[in-house]
């Protein structure tokens, strides 16, 4: 037999291989993987509805992947827990309705599978979307203003978060309301919280 025979070969069995571990294999082991309902009749995971499904996707369409991970580490591979981005290690069950997965493979920002946890008010989430350095100073992450109506002038509505007015950024702008795509998006930010107890996520 030819060198050629040979080496097609040993390329379709790489890959044969490859293939067989990484997507046959882990699709068979969690294939009856299902929510865990408590006698209370709470479900975890849930499934992403209306302005929650809807702020996902706009999470997805803004990149917010490039830049945070959805995926906290167990403890003696990194300090995720350490830094309080969740109370314990992410498992394949909290991700059983998150398709396409939103993962990440980057940490410019903290990871995010816990942040409706750790952050659970409107107000903050409004104000670091709209400016980053309003919540956390020094920050990198870009500005989203696009997704709030800036009132510079009158009577605010009661849904208006007013600017600290020592932030120099602001052109004048006094309150920020989250416009509907800006209100999706922070409830979606909202219920990303892994902290449900699940058995095969004990430490």
């Amino acid at each position: 037999m030819s060198k050629t025979f040979f080496l097609a070969l040993g390329i379709f069995l790489t890959i044969a291989a490859s293939v067989t571990g990484l997507v046959v294999i882990p699709n068979w082991q969690f294939q009856d993987l299902k929510p865990v309902v408590k006698a209370t009749g709470l479900q975890y995971p849930e499934r992403y509805f209306g302005d929650a499904h809807k702020g996902r996707e706009i999470y997805i369409s803004q990149g917010c992947i490039y830049c945070h991970t959805q995926q906290v580490r167990e403890k003696g591979y990194g300090g995720d827990i350490r830094r309080g981005w969740g109370t314990r290690r992410s498992v394949p069950r909290d991700y059983l309705f998150d398709r396409p997965h939103q993962l990440g493979t980057m940490r410019t920002g903290p990871d995010l599978a816990s942040i409706g946890a750790r952050q659970s008010s409107t107000e903050w989430h409004s104000l670091h979307l709209y400016d980053p350095q309003l919540t956390s100073p020094g920050s990198v992450m870009p500005r989203f203003n696009y997704l709030f109506n800036e009132i510079k002038e009158g009577q605010p509505p009661p849904n208006a978060f007013k600017i600290p007015s020592a932030n120099s950024r602001s052109s004048g702008v006094k309150y920020i309301v989250p416009n509907e795509r800006g209100a999706q998006l922070i409830t979606y930010l909202k219920r990303l919280n892994q902290s449900f107890p699940l058995p095969e996520a004990q430490q």
